[in-house]
Order: C-alpha cells, then sequence, then structure tokens
C-alpha cells in the first residue's frame, strides 16, 4: 500500500512560514461583536436627522468596521523591501512624463 504523502501546505515548514497572528488581529472582532449589543439600538431615540437611532447606527458600525480593518492592516502589514535606483534604470512612466510631452503646442 503506498505511504500517504504530505501536502506543501503542512508540516513544521507550513506552520513556520505563516505570519498572520498579530495581536493587531484582535481588533478585528470589535466590529463583529459591536453590531450584536442590541440594547445599543433597541429604543426609538436619539434621532439623527428624523432617522431613528437604529438605522444612523448601521451606519456607524459601517464606519467602525471600516476604520477597524484599515488601522489592522496598516499594523500588520510587511515593509516593502527597499529599491536601489541606479543611474541606468529608465525614469517612471507616468502622469508627470505625459505632460511633457503635451508641451509642443
Amino acid at each position: 500500500m503506498a505511504e500517504p504523502t504530505e501536502s506543501p501546505d503542512s508540516g513544521p515548514l507550513a506552520a513556520a512560514a505563516r505570519s498572520d497572528h498579530s495581536p493587531w488581529n484582535w481588533l478585528l472582532v470589535i466590529p463583529i461583536v459591536v453590531p450584536l449589543l442590541t440594547p445599543l439600538y433597541n429604543h426609538d431615540a436619539p434621532r439623527l436627522w428624523g432617522f431613528p437611532t437604529f438605522y444612523w447606527l448601521q451606519f456607524a458600525f459601517i464606519i467602525l468596521g471600516v476604520a477597524t480593518t484599515s488601522v489592522v492592516y496598516r499594523m500588520t502589514r510587511r515593509p516593502r523591501p527597499a529599491t536601489v535606483r541606479t543611474a541606468s534604470d529608465p525614469a517612471p512612466a507616468g502622469p508627470a512624463a505625459s505632460r511633457e510631452d503635451d508641451t509642443d503646442e
């Protein structure tokens, strides 16, 4: 009978390669748990521009989720490796390069 082979995703090397275990990831629990706290919006007042608490608080939850996700992303991303530009490297083509070509008029 053939012996089972390990996939590249299992084993000690795969566990060492994972780097998503950051304490910053625990902040992502906040936008999940806060909307589940129904006493926060289980009433009609206060109203904001005529909207009951339930409706405008849903928008606040969206903003909370976006802000939390942005903070976690910025705090857990890896820094880019520095690149050294040499004199033989061509200049990057971008909006500035296209504006210089338009000055021939």
